[in-house]
């Protein structure tokens, strides 16, 4: 069986350039994650992974959809090989189950993570000149009117700490930071 996925990296991108390609690819069946492609932490990836079986192919547009680094690219060929599942890209025509194919996957799979480190290097550039310009200022603080009395409310052993947590809406570290600041604010 033919496997396809795809992947956008927002909920608002539009998948449909990368489905009409997985119908000439002939996948009779299409997984679809709209998130980003950083970690291998996405749902219709894992259901894909789990749903593959020995004589399946995967394919995708590119290795770019598939993964965002080396390491997440091998260990997830990797996963379809110990199932005995063949990898297809169809934009740098690779085939795993060639050695060239093996080789190919190898080296685009470095050129798609040095682009995408090129892209956080440029990101981090700008970001720092918008700031020495004062243009950047960062993540605004979100009030919380309501920090003083959970907080007393925790202090008192009416709350756990996982409670509080919750209802403030923030993590273990600004929590605790807070505390230390003796702000209301995050």
């Amino acid at each position: 069986m033919r496997v396809g996925y795809v992947r956008v990296s927002t909920v608002g991108q539009n998948t449909a350039r990368q489905e009409v390609l997985m119908e000439e690819l002939g996948a009779e069946r299409v997984y679809i994650d709209r998130m980003s492609g950083k970690n291998t932490s996405r749902p219709a990836l894992r259901q894909m992974l789990e749903f593959v079986r020995e004589g399946d192919v995967v394919v995708v547009e590119s290795i770019s959809r598939f993964a965002r680094n080396t390491r997440d690219l091998l260990e997830l060929v990797e996963q379809l090989s110990a199932k005995g599942v063949e990898f297809v890209s169809k934009k740098e025509a690779i085939d795993t189950m060639t050695p060239s194919g093996k080789f190919m996957l190898t080296i685009f799979g470095a050129v798609a993570e040095l682009e995408r480190e090129y892209l956080l290097q440029r990101q981090r550039e700008g970001i720092s000149i918008a700031k020495a310009q004062g243009a950047y200022k960062g993540r605004h603080r979100l009030e919380r009117p309501d920090f003083d009395r959970i907080v007393q409310a925790w202090r008192d052993g009416k709350l756990t700490e996982a409670e509080v947590l919750e209802k403030l809406k923030i993590s273990k570290s600004t929590f605790y930071r807070r505390l230390r600041e003796g702000r209301e604010t995050q």
